[in-house]
């Protein structure tokens, strides 16, 4: 893991990370929901989000953070918690965003469960995307993941997935106009997921925090 990756505004990115001891950090159905209300809250004011995949003891995501101007011309109180951070430190605020998610979800299910220590592996891992080739491959990989590890036959009937907002046509915080936009179609991007592909998942999976 590279601790000197940050996560630079308009650059886009794949998060991803798992349960601390590869424990389970989704344990009852409710704890989807509340990781994505948590997520909007926490993560949409300073990133766009493209796909995510939320398994029983990882996820990942694929977001683009967003620009300055984008960042600071939010309100104060929906930008950050309490960071005072200048324009120059960004990755900085990203980073805290994050933290604070992940601290607000822990808290939660350590309640629920009667549990202490961390949920989290301590630190979340990414991998910047700098090709559209990259990025069809990414959200091709993300979204059949489930499948990928055991947690359902048929991706495209995984109900914690991106995916099955994409075709359902339900609403939320992802921006499926984009993302639709490259692919061309509703069509074409399913089509795109119906094929048998072979990914490098190094080029995936590689860097950390």
């Amino acid at each position: 893991m590279n601790a000197s990756v940050k996560l630079e505004p308009g650059r886009m990115y794949h998060i991803y990370n798992r349960g601390n001891n590869r424990e389970n950090i989704f344990i009852k159905d409710k704890n989807y929901d509340f990781f994505l209300k948590l997520y909007e809250r926490y993560i949409c004011p300073v990133a766009d989000t493209y796909v995510y995949c939320l398994l029983r003891n990882h996820f990942h995501l694929m977001i683009r953070v967003k620009t300055e101007p984008e960042i600071f011309r939010l309100p104060k109180s929906s930008r950050l918690g309490k960071s005072e951070a200048g324009k120059s430190e960004i990755p900085e605020i990203v980073s805290e965003q994050f933290r604070l998610f992940f601290m607000a979800y822990s808290k939660a299910i350590n309640k629920q469960e009667e549990r202490t220590g961390s949920l989290f592996q301590k630190n979340f891992r990414r991998k910047e995307v700098t090709t559209r080739e990259q990025s069809f491959q990414l959200i091709y990989y993300i979204h059949r993941n489930p499948a990928k590890h055991g947690f359902t036959k048929d991706f495209r009937n995984y109900p914690f997935s991106s995916y099955f907002q994409f075709v359902s046509g339900s609403d939320g915080f992802l921006d499926q106009k984009e993302v639709l936009g490259w692919f061309g179609t509703l069509q074409e991007f399913r089509a795109y997921h119906e094929k048998d592909r072979t990914l490098d998942e190094k080029d995936m999976e590689d860097e950390g925090e």
